[in-house]
């Protein structure tokens, strides 16, 4: 008889278990509360102009390939890709402006304008870094993590020794290059993994392999085109697709089976259910307290990605001087970084960045305009008001007019906030976190909350609080880990 699969959320993870489950002949249904896929990567279609609500940065594109090969199908059936050259700009307070280029070449003569000997250094660091993105991105990412003893052969403990795992990327990039500007560029990817580049490990230095040769992609029609990508792949499958049908509890069921019942009260009894929701939530909101993995206990005491306040603003005039993204430097990083991660506060002066898809893609503003969404990281679980989020799009409109001469304010048109407390509503983030877990050494591998349940063994979880951690390409492996894990126990 055929088996059935219950999976709750339409984000990236979901869907993609989703997929390869009925690929492999399971009957699935996906509920999700929201009225339409993508979870966090969703859409904002407002007064002619198109935003990005969640995810921007188009990275890895081999793992989105990997993916749709699955299913003898490539990401160029969907949507197309194009590189963004240069990848991104970066504006400081006492140095001129940079753009990154997305040539090697071009890359090394800007390290070296900063520090003699630097463009040689960086072939040096990034041969390293691409030997912790092939071993880590290919063996070590698609293990389920339920147990250290994954780990333990003689070829993936030979290759761990490689991969700094107890040595921080702060002290591994500052082995290499003295200049604070180039070593701030360095840092910047890990800031997406949720935690100081004091406190990731080494290993996510892979990350600076994936922006400076893989590059930076963008998806015509906006991030939003892989979201419906990856729900047609799952309705091509047979996937049903259930939305506005949020999940309200999950129960024991008979001859070993779990009821999955709706907010509108409706009884669904599925062999396996995999929750890509908020793992927390599913937790503490979904299950009875006898049938939770973790405590709150627990989860009081995890190391929480940031959350975000977001700005989506339209302007009637195409804005100069910036890239399709800028990482905005001018203000100091160590006081921002302490304000999310050591005594919680909203920052007095706030890094933060934009991006303005309509540089890149005109159809998502109207003519003549441009659309510019601006993202403040900030610690989880702080209270955000009108006044707060009106006190921050000033400093963000301000800054931005200083950094490129022009003024802006009078020609904004359309605005939108997004913060915490949006989070929490939409999507049942825990303490309104943007990211998950933060991938601090401690919360890696099978020190993250497992993709199975301790309690119920035919719970499954994916999703950015379990492994492997934050980020799109991470959902895409993390929905295939569990996946494949529940069709090789029916396989074996």
């Amino acid at each position: 008889m055929q088996k059935t699969v219950g999976v709750i959320g339409a984000g990236f993870a979901g869907m993609t278990a989703a997929a390869l489950l009925a690929k492999y002949g399971y009957q699935v249904t996906v509920f999700e509360k929201n009225s339409g896929p993508g979870g966090r990567a969703s859409l904002i279609e407002e007064a002619g102009f198109k935003f990005d609500k969640g995810p921007s940065f188009y990275w890895m594109p081999e793992i989105f390939e990997r993916f749709f090969n699955q299913f003898n199908q490539s990401a160029a059936d969907y949507y197309k890709l194009v590189r963004l050259d240069p990848s991104y700009g970066v504006f400081w307070q006492d140095h001129a402006p940079v753009a990154m280029p997305a040539d090697l070449s071009g890359i090394k003569d800007l390290f070296e304008s900063f520090e003699k000997g630097a463009g040689s250094q960086l072939t040096r660091f990034l041969e390293e870094a691409r030997i912790k993105y092939e071993t880590g991105m290919g063996e070590f990412v698609y293990l389920p993590s339920i147990s250290f003893k994954e780990y333990l052969n003689v070829k993936l403990i030979s290759r761990a020794w490689s991969l700094d795992i107890f040595k921080s990327v702060s002290s591994h990039i500052a082995s290499y290059f003295k200049n604070p500007y180039l070593r701030q560029l360095l840092e910047f990817p890990v800031l997406f993994l949720g935690a100081k580049p004091s406190k990731t490990p080494a290993l996510y230095s892979l990350m600076n392999y994936a922006d400076l040769i893989l590059g930076t992609w963008y998806p015509l029609g906006g991030m939003y085109e892989v979201s419906k990508a990856i729900h047609l792949v799952g309705v091509s499958q047979g996937v049903r697709f259930l939305f506005n049908q949020g999940v309200r509890s999950i129960v024991n069921g008979k001859q070993n089976k779990s009821v999955l019942i709706t907010e509108s009260k409706n009884h669904y009894e599925f062999d396996y259910i995999v929750s890509g929701a908020d793992y927390e939530y599913t937790e503490s909101q979904l299950l009875a307290t006898s049938n939770q993995s973790y405590s709150s206990t627990f989860w009081e005491n995890r190391t929480m990605a940031p959350s975000v306040l977001m700005y989506f603003l339209g302007f009637d005039r195409k804005l100069t001087g910036l890239l399709h993204h800028n990482l905005f430097f001018d203000a100091p990083f160590d006081q921002h970084a302490a304000d999310i991660y050591d005594q919680p506060a909203w920052p007095e002066q706030p890094l933060f960045y934009t991006n303005s898809s309509s540089l890149t893609d005109p159809g998502c503003a109207p003519p003549g305009c441009h659309n510019l969404v601006a993202l403040i990281p900030v610690s989880v679980d702080l209270k955000d008001t009108d006044e707060i989020r009106d006190r921050y799009l000033e400093v963000i409109l301000d800054r931005i007019s200083r950094q490129t001469g022009q003024e802006i304010r009078s020609h904004l048109i359309y605005q939108k906030s997004y913060a915490n407390s949006d989070l929490k509503s939409d999507y049942h983030a825990f303490k309104g976190n943007a990211y998950g877990l933060a991938n601090t050494l401690f919360q890696t591998g099978p020190l993250r909350p497992s993709i199975r349940s301790r309690k119920l063994k035919n719970l499954f979880y994916c999703g950015q609080l379990t492994v492997p951690g934050p980020g799109l390409p991470p959902a895409l492996i993390s929905g295939e880990i569990v996946a494949n894990y529940i069709h090789q126990m029916n396989t074996r």
